[in-house]
């Protein structure tokens, strides 16, 4: 047995609602007298979908000696269940940027004279499990022209809801709260569990990874550190950061240049150690720009790393 990242079940906390065996198309989990099971060590990813589902927060994710995950034995076993659940399993691994087992799952397909079960599903979201709608990668147009205007009305060092002379973008003379009407987001979604690293607005991006108090610190945040950039969040210190590094790898991989937006409590820079992680993973060596927010609101310090 291989020492890897796999599920436990707190049999204490689990009420045998069977959420967590519905949404895991591996068939790993199975309700048994009541209570979650794992029941097959090499048909669990290790990938903590299971988790989302759990409203006990009976589940969680664990390194030790397991069986090895093997992607043709789940295969086979959902091939009697037919192509909504294979096409679940697909969408799954491509969201959390599993190249080699979508791979592998493609070539048991093709072997067997199968197709990819996405390309036949009318409308489905290929980018997210299950085509949930708060995960299904969309682009917005291009809305620098509001920040630029927003931009004009901040002076250095003061408050970004400080407003000064200069007109807001209709035309209207800048009063207090201008800049909060005008959002730098492009894309959607930001939060690192449901972005998809293989999506387009990563490609080539200008790549923020930002802490998530960062955003309701900084008034700014939007003209000062998101104009322009592709944006995924995340917390250090209360997010379970299974499959982080490998999912930021990709995203540091594909990015034009990175910077880390972090809050300056000592427990924020576990984001900046993250992210190094994963461009060493990547094997791109790349700098790293770090911006530090105060919790009294502005940046306090830019670093490179």
């Amino acid at each position: 047995m291989a020492l890897r990242e796999i599920i436990a079940i707190d049999e204490d906390k689990c009420d045998g609602c069977g959420l967590c065996a519905q949404g895991c198309p591996e068939g790993a989990l199975r309700i048994i007298e009541g209570k979650a099971r794992l029941v097959g060590e090499s048909l669990c990813d290790g990938l903590g979908a299971c988790i989302g589902e759990c409203p006990r927060g009976a589940i969680m994710v664990e390194k030790r000696e397991a069986q090895p995950y093997e992607e043709a034995r789940v295969m086979e076993g959902m091939a009697k269940l037919g192509p909504a659940v294979i096409s679940a399993h697909l969408e799954h691994l491509a969201h959390h940027g599993q190249d080699k087992l979508e791979g592998e799952a493609l070539a048991w397909l093709a072997a067997r004279g199968l197709s990819d079960p996405r390309k036949r599903a009318a409308g489905a979201c290929a980018d997210s499990p299950g085509g949930c709608p708060g995960s299904a990668s969309r682009r917005f147009g291009p809305r620098s022209a509001g920040i630029d205007s927003a931009r004009s009305m901040v002076s250095p060092g003061r408050p970004a809801n400080a407003a000064q002379g200069g007109t807001a973008q209709s035309g209207a003379a800048a009063k207090p709260g201008d800049l909060a009407q005008a959002s730098a987001l492009a894309h959607w979604p930001i939060q690192m569990k449901l972005v998809n690293p293989r999506a387009p607005q990563y490609a080539g991006a200008r790549l923020l990874v930002a802490a998530d108090c960062t955003a309701f610190a900084l008034g700014a945040f939007h003209s000062e550190l998101l104009a322009g950039r592709s944006l995924v969040i995340a917390c250090p210190k209360l997010d379970d950061r299974v499959g982080y590094v490998e999912k930021l790898s990709a995203l540091v991989a594909a990015a034009e240049s990175v910077e880390v937006a972090i809050m300056e409590v000592p427990c924020c820079g576990g984001l900046v150690k993250l992210v190094t992680e994963a461009r060493e993973a990547a094997g791109k060596p790349a700098p790293i720009q770090v911006a530090v927010v105060g919790v009294e609101g502005g940046i306090i310090s830019r670093r490179t790393v």
